[in-house]
Order: structure tokens, then C-alpha cells, then sequence
């Protein structure tokens, strides 16, 4: 432990002598969480959340799927209602659930191959780290600003 308290402390000095100013404000930030100014290194960085809220990493993951999800009803589905949408995003998450993403969630970087297709938008809606498949309820809420696509 020691010796990654002193790598913490080193990192430190390098940042607060950097002429970068994300730089110095990382360092700013590890010397108040590293002289006990901070309970932890995420309210150093100033990622709070309100007590009983979503942390600042689950919200960031549902910001993500939620935006692969829109893509995707905006890109690759037709319906004429959000309802409609949110049935034909369920039904492919589902299915992607069930035989792609059994393998592709030990891959850290896509496959080249889904590039512009839904599988796109499903492996980063399944990769955001959020819960996934949704219900068609939580879909709804999430598809509502989406135009349905033109048939």
C-alpha cells in the first residue's frame, strides 16, 4: 500500500509542475484527497452525487445506452408510434442478448463489421456498462424524442 501511496504522490508532483492546466487540476485534486481534505478520490475530483442518487458512473453508463438506443430507433427501425419504436428496440435487444452479445462481451473494442448497422448501436448500448435488455415501459421513456423513421 505504501508504495502506491508514494506513486499517487509522485503522479501528483508531476501534475502540479505542469504548465497543462488539466494537468494541475488533476494534481490539485490527488493532494486534497492524498492530505485527508477529501473522503475519497471521486469527491476530490468533484464527482459527487446526492445521498440515496445515482452514482456519477452509473449515470454516465445510462447516458450512454440511452443514446445507442435512440440511435438505433432513429436509424434502424420504422414505426409509426414511440410505443412501436420501443417494441422493435426490445425485440432486437433481446435478440442480440441471447446470440452476439454471449460473445461479444469479452471483446473491449467492437467488431469492424457492425460499424453502421444495429449491431453497432446494440454492442454500445450493451458495452455503456447500464443495464441491458430494458423493458419496452423504460423504452418508451427513453425513445421519446425520436422521430419515427419514414417507411
Amino acid at each position: 500500500m505504501q508504495a502506491t501511496i508514494e506513486t499517487l504522490r509522485a503522479i501528483t508532483r508531476k501534475c502540479l509542475n505542469n504548465h497543462d492546466d488539466q494537468l494541475r487540476w488533476l494534481g490539485r485534486s490527488l493532494e486534497e484527497f492524498l492530505a485527508h481534505r477529501c473522503r475519497s478520490v471521486d469527491e476530490a475530483l468533484g464527482l459527487r452525487f446526492p445521498r440515496g442518487g445515482v452514482p456519477w458512473w452509473r449515470e454516465d453508463a445510462i447516458r450512454k445506452r440511452d443514446s445507442a438506443l435512440r440511435d438505433l430507433a432513429a436509424k434502424h427501425c420504422r414505426a409509426s408510434s414511440v410505443s412501436a419504436l420501443a417494441r422493435q428496440v426490445r425485440a432486437r435487444s433481446v435478440r442480440y442478448a441471447g446470440s452476439a452479445w454471449r460473445f461479444d462481451c469479452r471483446r473491449s473494442l467492437m467488431p469492424t463489421h457492425y460499424a453502421g448497422g444495429d449491431h453497432e448501436c446494440l454492442w454500445r448500448a450493451f458495452s455503456s456498462g447500464a443495464p441491458m435488455p430494458i423493458s419496452e415501459r423504460q423504452l418508451r421513456n427513453i425513445l421519446l424524442g425520436v422521430v419515427p423513421a419514414d417507411d
